[in-house]
């Protein structure tokens, strides 16, 4: 029987979900995406975990999609298009998934992530990198523009550093990548599974239900006008200070004592 494609080990409320294909560099084929769009599906529901850590086997984080196996979808003139939006769709909903998630999902990168990879990177909430990490979306060299990437890529990034990656395809260090703010933390080599779960462990132990009106209300605003989000997480934070978790937390606040 062959591994499986992606790992999930859970401890203490953060559940690690670790990308299994280290000989392919961890590519996104059709079945490890669906294997994520399966997982973050069941994390949705999961009150257990309260924050997600993504990592990799092996040396590479993601080295993007699977061009072998999108090269033989090509091969299937009659099926071809449709094969690669059925495979883009796919791409684009698991992407969308993890800011969707109610928990925190946080990067932990080693070596590279590329194309895809970079463009998973992007969409989770924090990352951290070992100093050894590489950033790129490099299809522009292959005739392949990477325009799915582009998407979660200028959302983190200013619009000419997300257009000097996207025609340059240029490799970022990880610490370039932190000054361009597509990651928050560069941590020693081989350091960056740990140091993110401990991130996620700090995370977990706040208020579950805070962290996750907190979460949602961040990607809302962000599509708002200036007077709506206003409005917007006007309304949320008067939603959260009825709720229990602000009663308790303030009132221990107020007391000098350490909140639940």
């Amino acid at each position: 029987m062959s591994d499986p494609l992606l790992l999930r080990n859970d401890r203490d409320g953060v559940a690690t979900l670790t990308l299994n294909r280290p000989r392919a560099r961890n590519a996104l084929s059709h079945a490890l995406l669906t294997a994520l769009s399966e997982e973050f599906a069941r994390l949705s529901r999961d009150e257990s975990v309260r924050a997600v850590v993504l990592a990799a086997e092996g040396p590479a984080f993601c080295a993007g999609h699977d061009l072998k196996e999108m090269t033989a979808y090509r091969a299937e003139a009659d099926r071809g298009a449709e094969r690669f939006k059925a495979l883009f769709d796919l791409c684009s909903s698991v992407m969308m998934a993890v800011p969707a998630l109610p928990q925190p999902v946080i990067a932990a990168v080693e070596g590279i992530a590329t194309a895809a990879g970079c463009q998973l990177v992007a969409s989770c909430d924090l990352a951290v990198a070992g100093e050894d990490a590489r950033f790129a979306t490099p299809g522009v060299q292959i005739g392949l523009f990477c325009s799915t990437p582009m998407v979660a890529l200028s959302r983190n990034l200013s619009r000419k550093a997300a257009m000097a990656m996207l025609l340059t395809a240029e490799m970022a260090e990880a610490e370039e990548a932190k000054a361009l703010g597509l990651v928050n933390r560069v941590v020693p080599a081989g350091t960056a599974l740990s140091a993110a779960q401990d991130l996620a462990a700090g995370i977990a132990a706040r208020s579950a239900y805070t962290v996750r009106v907190g979460k949602r209300a961040f990607y809302e605003q962000l599509e708002m006008p200036l007077a709506d989000a206003y409005a917007h997480a006007g309304r949320v934070m008067t939603e959260n200070m009825l709720a229990r978790a602000a009663e308790d937390g303030i009132a221990a606040f107020l007391d000098r004592k350490a909140a639940r």
